[in-house]
């Protein structure tokens, strides 16, 4: 009974074409296993494709560095040599003295300074100056002396009035009972007489009668920077009823 039950190794249980026609087959279902996925890609999910796809979040950037500390200056101790006024010996002695040299004063050559004031060789000399003295001021210009006329109010040319002629009373005017006033304008000459007599306003029957008198007045010649000049003014002569 034991017999049957082991078997013999011996015999061959199994054929080689049968082994490799196995052999085949499951390489063919791995392989169709295998190519399926990559042929019908649309079946696969794509959200899962997507996060398998996407490149990770880059690292977050390291923290920056932390602020350099603030630097500080001790100050330097200064040393003071006068207390109240008085002159204190160092505490420390110095490893080197400064030595400071005056440049010698140039030679006294008993000239005077180019441009100084006072007496050429005077010591104290101003830059700018005049040999020889100290120059005035500059004439001031002579002033040019007027092209035409000059204009001048009433009462100024009337203050130079040395003779004044009064004017009679036309008969026609009276008896018309006609009074007012007649306005000339004339130019007084460099001698101060009526020249260029000219009406402004007034009542043609007093106008003759105040021309003739105006005509013979006479004024001081108008002096301007001590030389006689021909004005303009106003000359004004009033009629009335009761002169």
């Amino acid at each position: 009974m034991f017999d049957q039950t082991f078997v013999d190794g011996t015999q061959k249980t199994k054929k080689p074409i049968t082994v490799l026609l196995s052999l085949i087959l499951q390489v063919s279902l791995i392989g169709v296993f295998v190519l399926l996925p990559l042929i019908y890609t649309q079946t696969l999910p794509s959200a899962q494709l997507k996060s398998m796809l996407v490149a990770p979040p880059p690292p977050p950037p390291p923290p920056p560095p932390p602020p350099p500390a603030p630097k500080v200056v001790q100050p330097k101790p200064v040393i003071r040599q006068f207390v109240a006024n008085q002159l204190l010996a160092p505490r420390v002695i110095p490893k080197t003295i400064n030595q400071i040299t005056e440049a010698a004063p140039p030679p006294d050559t008993g000239m005077g300074v180019v441009g100084g004031t006072g007496d050429a060789g005077a010591m104290g000399g101003v830059m700018g100056g005049v040999i020889g003295g100290v120059p005035g001021p500059p004439p001031p210009p002579k002033p040019k002396a007027p092209t035409g006329p000059v204009r001048v109010g009433g009462q100024v040319a009337e203050a130079n009035l040395i003779r004044r002629i009064q004017p009679t009373y036309p008969p026609l005017a009276k008896s018309a009972r006609v009074q007012g006033t007649v306005e000339f304008t004339a130019v007084i000459s460099k001698e101060g007489n009526i020249e260029n007599l000219q009406l402004v306003r007034g009542h043609p029957l007093l106008v003759n009668a105040a021309k003739e008198a105006v005509l013979q007045w006479k004024y001081r010649p108008t002096m301007l920077n001590g030389q006689p000049v021909e004005v303009v003014t106003d000359i004004i002569v009033n009629f009335t009823l009761s002169q």
